[in-house]
């Protein structure tokens, strides 16, 4: 470098070509690590695409603050409910059980990410009816009924319905979970317009374009209880959710992923509500 900057003095070239070298090494210095991540994980066996990673302690705490804000539950309270799942045994078996026996995951972490969030949020709404479009190997599905179970045990009773068009979604959805929940094997839509009760708790994550994420919440409208919580996993690729929130003068929030060790920026929770009426819910829960 030394020798670089004493041809610079002379040579005009040189001096535009270090000047460029520095802006590059500047761009490119906060992508190191992810570049380095990525790096690796194209050697390994994992999953290729709906990744299994966890998130940043202080992506959590974020986490919790927002849950907290919509909810005016305690940080505290949250962050136990993240200690519940995380140290929950038989969750942590049933996915090890899962990628034991699926061998190109040897390498995947079975984390589950943003899905503490959404255990949060059932186990403090105390949700009825919980309903996911999009199921895949069904992690957010074990996630959900066993954040129900747990209501049930304290005197909750909830359900949980998934809709997936993949006959093989839901494996993980299995045992005494099955009591709780069950995945039905067809177009979402035609899913959701056949719904008759009130649904508490909507997750989207199927179809991640914009035009069917709305078609799905247009449809599911009229179906949502008053203290109904939407959940959008898309909401870092669409304005679908904020959009319909907006139109249905709902309040809308997103809160960003940071993944701990993973090349990949991370997904989000998009979350629709109405404040007022759940809030009422969950003073009458206490």
């Amino acid at each position: 470098m030394g020798y670089l900057k004493s041809l610079a003095k002379r040579t005009p070239l040189i001096r535009e070509l270090i000047r460029i070298y520095g802006r590059r090494k500047r761009a490119l210095g906060p992508y190191k690590e992810k570049i380095k991540l990525a790096k690796q994980w194209s050697y390994k066996r994992t999953e290729f695409s709906n990744y299994y990673y966890d998130l940043t302690e202080r992506n959590k705490r974020d986490l919790a603050f927002t849950i907290s804000q919509i909810t005016n539950v305690s940080v505290e309270e949250i962050q136990g409910y993240f200690h519940e799942i995380a140290t929950n045994d038989e969750v942590f078996n049933r996915l090890m059980e899962f990628r034991k026996i699926h061998p190109e995951l040897r390498d995947s972490s079975m984390q589950i990410a943003r899905r503490v969030g959404w255990y949060a949020f059932i186990r403090i709404a105390k949700p009825r009816l919980v309903i996911e479009t999009g199921v895949h190997n069904g992690v957010g599905a074990l996630i959900i009924c066993e954040a129900l179970r747990i209501n049930l045990q304290q005197n909750f009773l909830g359900e949980y319905l998934g809709t997936d068009i993949n006959p093989k979604a839901g494996e993980l959805l299995k045992d005494h979970h099955r009591e709780i929940g069950r995945v039905i094997i067809q177009d979402s839509l035609e899913t959701l317009r056949d719904i008759e009760s009130e649904v508490d708790i909507f997750i989207n994550d199927s179809d991640h374009t914009f035009d069917y994420e709305i078609a799905e919440y247009k449809t599911i409208n009229k179906k949502l209880s008053p203290h109904s919580i939407i959940l959008g996993d898309n909401s870092h690729e669409t304005d679908a959710l904020r959009d319909f929130s907006q139109l249905n003068m709902r309040n809308f929030l997103f809160f960003q992923e940071v993944p701990l060790n993973h090349f990949c920026s991370g997904s989000g929770i998009g979350i629709s509500y109405k404040s007022e009426f759940l809030l009422q819910h969950l003073s009458r829960l206490r």
